[in-house]
């Protein structure tokens, strides 16, 4: 077993906007815009980076300023850049995010293409990445011949897998290899599309039951993120839910990413799956009182400060 976290997916230039007095349909929206660095995966490279893990991102940008500012940011959260792709006549991935006056997501765009660059032949040829990895962690931006290639280079070298589905609507890429995951963190409605199930709106227990079901497929540890509610955990020995703790909530987005990385780190630190989700749900209250998808200045001792016990 190596010693670095190999984390796989996309790198996204995040636009978030959020309204200063509520939406209204078919207009424009008076609202606080921001610009900054995003993706499932690079986002939980960054907070891995932070947190002191040795970490590779594997990932696909365009040949512009854009991917060029967000490869340099991420290099300088301690994360290892130099497996990601530049791709010459692509642009760099981008996500663009409407807030409720709350902070809470009410719909989102995403631009993933340039990720179809990174192949299965792309990740074969790099997988002694694989080999000399602890855990390995992808996102949902992948294309389904890569996905299965992850799966089939972490089941060959015998390494942990955990995956995040991203979106809602690319969750069914996961379901055929949810036996083979280690750890899973969908939100509400992505763990409804994994279950095969409808989404019926806001409901801890009904998250609780699919987050069993999802342990009962085969994934060994399953938290799903409930935004500002917390978060509900399933593993093969116990289940729980763990509240939200936070000050004001200014943005849900990156909070999910936050609590995968975590929890990441505390596996690959020793800890139990119940202290290290613990220590996600910690991540997720840090994250959820900035206006940054990581929290800029996130650490160990943070966290610590904010368990809930």
């Amino acid at each position: 077993m190596g010693n670095h976290v190999l984390v796989i997916g996309a790198t996204l230039l995040d636009t978030k906007g959020k309204p200063i007095a509520g939406l209204e349909p078919g207009t424009s929206n008076p609202a606080r815009i921001r610009v900054t660095r995003g993706g499932t995966a690079r986002n939980v490279a960054e907070n891995l980076g932070r947190l002191g893990a040795d970490v590779i991102l594997l990932s696909a940008v365009g040949n512009d300023r854009t991917g060029e500012r967000l490869i340099q940011q991420t290099a300088e959260a301690n994360v290892n850049v130099d497996y990601v792709l530049t791709v010459e006549g692509q642009n760099t991935g981008a996500y663009i995010a409407i807030l409720e006056a709350d902070g809470s997501l009410s719909v989102a765009l995403d631009d993933v293409r340039v990720m179809e660059h990174i192949t299965a032949n792309y990740l074969y040829r790099h997988r002694k990445l694989f080999r000399d990895a602890t855990m390995i962690m992808m996102d949902g931006s992948l294309s389904p011949k890569a996905m299965e290639m992850v799966v089939r280079l972490s089941t060959q070298y015998q390494v942990p897998l955990c995956a995040d589905p991203s979106s809602t609507r690319l969750a069914y890429k996961l379901r055929p290899y949810l036996h083979k995951l280690h750890l899973v963190v969908p939100n509400e409605v992505e763990a409804a599309a994994l279950c095969e199930t409808e989404f019926i709106g806001h409901d801890p227990d009904r998250s609780l039951e699919l987050a069993r079901q999802l342990v009962h497929i085969g994934v060994n540890n399953v938290v799903i993120t409930l935004a500002d509610f917390g978060i509900d955990y399933a593993t093969s020995d116990e289940t729980g839910y763990i509240p939200a703790r936070y000050s004001e909530m200014v943005d849900s987005t990156g909070t999910g990413d936050a609590v995968t990385a975590a929890i990441i780190f505390g596996m690959i630190n020793d800890m139990s799956p119940p202290e290290a989700i613990r220590l996600g749900a910690a991540a997720a209250g840090l994250t959820l009182q900035t206006a940054e998808t990581v929290v800029p200045n996130l650490s160990l001792d943070m966290l610590y400060e904010h368990l809930i016990v």
